[in-house]
């Protein structure tokens, strides 16, 4: 696993490295997220394994703007949207309707996917990144075997995945101590606190 900083010529290293397939660990408001290109299904199943969780639950999308959402879901009602893009940033996840041709490695065995724009800077300029160099939305899914406690730390991420990411973006993650919330769109329902 290497190591890089949080500067911009890091972050270029690490869209150069999404863009080769690589999956990196980096720090968002709560924890240390694995992400990678969302459309690259080969990185998606090596974070599934790492992680060892089920195809059929789904991941985060994580983006700098909510254009980068967009070929992934379908709006809802204007006024709805407003109030969802008025969450953001910040550690608001929400449940939207996936388009009808977003791999279901993404959307598991759901017709919604969950999407976001981070609040933590380094999470967002990863995601800006990430676009500058062609791509869009990332992957993000908390950096730990399923049902274990998520890594904190870039030290914690080192031990707890010791065969996990091929980078990692050293920066100290937000100070919530909660991972984000997530609410389903349609109706607002709250379905992690």
């Amino acid at each position: 696993m290497r190591t890089i900083g949080t500067s911009p010529f890091g972050l270029r290293l690490a869209a150069q490295a999404i863009a080769a397939g690589e999956i990196l660990a980096y720090p968002t408001e709560a924890v240390y997220g694995l992400g990678c290109d969302p459309l690259d299904a080969q990185a998606v199943r090596r974070i599934l394994a790492i992680k060892r969780r089920p195809e059929h639950k789904g991941l985060i999308l994580i983006a700098a703007d909510l254009d980068a959402l967009w070929p992934f879901i379908l709006p809802l009602a204007p006024a709805r949207m407003a109030e969802i893009d008025a969450s953001w940033p910040g550690p608001n996840t929400w449940l939207l309707p996936a388009r009808p041709d977003t791999p279901t490695w993404l959307t598991g065995a759901h017709e919604t996917i969950a999407v976001r724009i981070p609040g933590h800077p380094i999470a967002r300029a990863l995601c800006a990144a990430w676009a500058a160099y062609g791509g869009g939305a990332l992957v993000s899914t908390s950096a730990n075997i399923a049902a274990r406690p998520p890594a904190r730390t870039a030290l914690e991420v080192r031990h707890r995945l010791p065969s996990g990411p091929d980078l990692l973006l050293n920066a100290p993650c937000g100070g919530s101590d909660r991972p984000s919330v997530i609410r389903d769109a349609r109706s607002g329902t709250v379905l992690r606190g």
